[in-house]
């Protein structure tokens, strides 16, 4: 990320996919943040995320199941450790579950699984780590990654506006709404931490070939990567509470 700097960046779900990506991509940029906190439920089984904490010294590898309250509570102290008194600068709620799910398929109970981890985890990791996010923006001003910032991982599947231009995304019902109201935390975070000088938004990372994106995707993670980590890097006032995809294109809610 170029200057202003952001010194610390923590992501959720980097065992693979996206997560991953993003933690290969910080890592190896120029300049780099002091810390780049990769995060996921089975740190040990996370080979790839192993080898890439080994090769590169900013890398912090944590333990953290996003529905879990102890777990998170855990990993904030663990947080607080690494970055001191300069908090933390950019949180990226990227770990997420997806299972397909049809109007004749769906169940209640894969509805409140996919909403657990898709939306209330995501609100519940933010708020726990809220007191380092505003502890980092009273060091900066201007608003952006450099200072404080909330990266909601969303999907073009949460817009309601294009729900009839992407009938596709009807077969992963559980999926799209846990998602479209994840962009409704984006838009609440974003109205109640402006004062706080801490941004919010919803990222579309792209439709990616990953174990959630699935084969018929048509970008490797890899493609993307520096398109989203641009867009990062652009953020400012104006882009609070949007929703934006890889490009840095704003997409309807």
């Amino acid at each position: 990320m170029s200057q202003p700097r952001c010194r610390s960046v923590l992501i959720t779900g980097c065992s693979r996919g996206i997560g991953l990506g993003l933690v290969r991509g910080l890592a190896a940029a120029s300049p780099s943040p002091d810390f780049v906190i990769a995060t996921c439920r089975y740190p040990e089984k996370a080979q790839e995320l192993q080898q890439l904490s080994k090769q590169y010294s900013n890398i912090k590898l944590l333990q953290l199941d996003v529905v879990c309250e102890n777990s998170i509570k855990k990993v904030v102290k663990e947080v607080e450790e690494i970055v001191g008194d300069k908090g933390l600068n950019c949180l990226i709620n990227n770990a997420g579950i997806n299972v397909l799910a049809s109007l004749e398929e769906v169940t209640a109970e894969t509805m409140l699984t996919i909403y657990e981890t898709n939306t209330v985890a995501q609100l519940m990791v933010t708020k726990a780590f809220l007191p380092l996010l505003r502890k980092a923006a009273q060091l900066s001003t201007g608003m952006g990654c450099h200072r404080a910032a909330i990266i909601n991982m969303s999907s073009l599947a949460a817009s309601m506006q294009l729900v009839q231009a992407n009938e596709m995304f009807l077969k992963v019902y559980p999926y799209r709404i846990a998602k479209t109201a994840l962009n409704m935390i984006t838009r609440c975070l974003a109205a109640d931490l402006k004062s706080d000088g801490i941004l919010c938004i919803s990222l579309h990372p792209g439709w990616l070939q990953t174990d959630m994106g699935g084969n018929m995707a048509p970008m490797q993670v890899q493609e993307a990567i520096p398109g989203i980590l641009s867009v990062l890097d652009r953020l400012g006032e104006k882009e609070n509470g949007s929703f934006l995809d890889w490009q840095g294109e704003t997409l309807p809610w």
